[in-house]
């Protein structure tokens, strides 16, 4: 990062583990887990019956009263955003249309939106009275779906599902003018999102960007996706909590979840210019792309993983011994910790062995394209507050796994964090934070 200095100036989240990022740092903090029996809908003809589920909400509580004609066609993953969103710019202390439409404190041309966002699965509740009316002796008739079939789906249905509506809507909502776009890329969006984000402001394009990531993973077509390619959990339905084991030498698969993070970035002289507090600095950003022939694995050596930590360090100019923390995206799914672990060591030497390790997905569940988003704010909140939480459910680190998994609550000044993540599809990023310093 060589232009303009990018700080955070606000966070939000809603999370299994609350409505709100304050809540979700005190759950991380006391251990607990969000994780439990799926409640959304009937699960028990699935083998992973239990996931990472947000407290109940009304959007109409969340969004204004003029723009509440859209909640029709806003989907799960939307109304997320949007609690997310309106808890991180509260936290900032600006004022947009959304928060007070008579005294808006920013320049809506010079705010920009960068989402990460996952592959939206719709309601079955709305397409499948058009595929029942689409079969010819119980099979799918792709005839009968153009003749009868899609005449059953509402002709707005599709605005429901396509990822670049989150931004959209914040976007509407909050009067955001400037740079907007999406990033759908699994389980990396978030971070790439951030990444993105912030080089937007680097560059001059842009004074403050709300960015992160939501997803709403707590659905039949997604879960059912995710026990047939083996990568959810099935064999701990009963002790929710104690299912997902990142690191561990029980790991089992990875629990499902739904989420939405969101950070506001800042210039750092818009952030002083209207005396901000400034949470964090954006100081490196790394992305790679390394596919495995296994789609749904990493590669076994976490190469991938490797190349972004090691841009991600040489963006902030730090060395490996600089790091005070790492939030991994450690999923729960063995072969893939593993790899990660190795990749991590790979990228940081023998350094990688000692720093504390805290990954967060055995509270929070796998929430795809949030998950990034949440880890950073738990790296904002580390960083101000001084404390590291301990991890859950790494009772005997697994086998080949150097990673110094951190048991026990740790306080000390912390200066850099490491967040990195990786999607089945190949994609990895890392980001660090710095402590800010005038």
């Amino acid at each position: 990062m060589n232009s303009q200095r990018v700080v955070v100036t606000g966070t939000g989240s809603i999370s299994p583990l609350g409505m709100t990022g304050d809540q979700m740092w005190e759950g991380l903090c006391e251990g607990r887990s969000g994780i439990g029996e799926i409640k959304s809908f009937d699960a028990s003809g699935f083998t992973c019956r239990i996931a990472g589920e947000v407290p109940e909400f009304k959007i109409n509580k969340f969004v204004p009263k003029t723009s509440r004609k859209a909640i029709k066609l806003m989907s799960r993953d939307i109304e997320l955003s949007i609690v997310a969103a309106l808890d991180a710019i509260s936290n900032s202390g600006l004022k947009t249309k959304g928060i007070n439409p008579e005294d808006v404190s920013v320049d809506p041309k010079r705010m920009g939106i960068n989402l990460g966002a996952g592959l939206i699965s719709c309601d079955l509740v709305e397409i499948s009275p058009a595929v029942a009316a689409s079969k010819t002796d119980g099979n799918f008739d792709i005839k009968k779906w153009g003749e009868q079939g899609l005449g059953l789906v509402t002709p707005v249905w599709l605005l429901k599902y396509l990822p670049n509506m989150l931004p959209c809507h914040v976007g509407i909502i909050h009067d955001i003018q400037g740079p907007s776009n999406t990033i759908t890329c699994a389980e990396s969006s978030a971070l790439l999102a951030v990444g993105e984000a912030a080089q937007i402001i680097a560059r001059g394009s842009a004074d403050v960007m709300v960015t992160g990531g939501a997803e709403a993973k707590v659905n039949p077509l997604v879960l059912i996706r995710q026990c047939l390619i083996g990568r959810a959990v099935s064999d701990k339905n009963i002790e929710g909590e104690k299912a997902c084991r990142p690191f561990d030498a029980d790991a089992g698969g990875s629990v499902f979840g739904e989420a939405a993070g969101i950070l506001v970035l800042e210039s750092i002289e818009h952030a002083k210019g209207r005396d901000a507090e400034i949470l964090a600095e954006v100081v490196g950003i790394g992305q790679s792309n390394s596919i495995n022939s296994e789609i749904y694995k990493l590669e076994s050596d976490g190469k991938g993983v490797g190349i972004a930590i090691e841009k991600a360090l040489a963006d902030a100019e730090i060395c490996a011994e600089q790091l005070d923390l790492i939030i991994p995206h450690g999923t729960g799914i063995a072969e893939d910790d593993l790899a990660e672990a190795k990749g991590i060591v790979s990228a940081l030497g023998d350094v990688g062995k000692v720093i504390p390790v805290l990954p967060t997905k055995s509270m929070l569940s796998n929430t795809g394209a949030a998950g990034g988003a949440l880890d950073l704010i738990t790296a904002v909140k580390a960083i101000n507050s001084g404390v590291i939480p301990a991890a859950k459910n790494c009772e005997s680190r697994a086998s080949g796994c150097e990673l110094n998994i951190n048991k026990e609550k740790i306080k000390k000044d912390i200066s850099y964090v490491l967040c990195c993540s990786y999607s089945y599809g190949g994609q990895t990023a890392a980001i660090v934070l710095k402590k800010y310093e005038n």
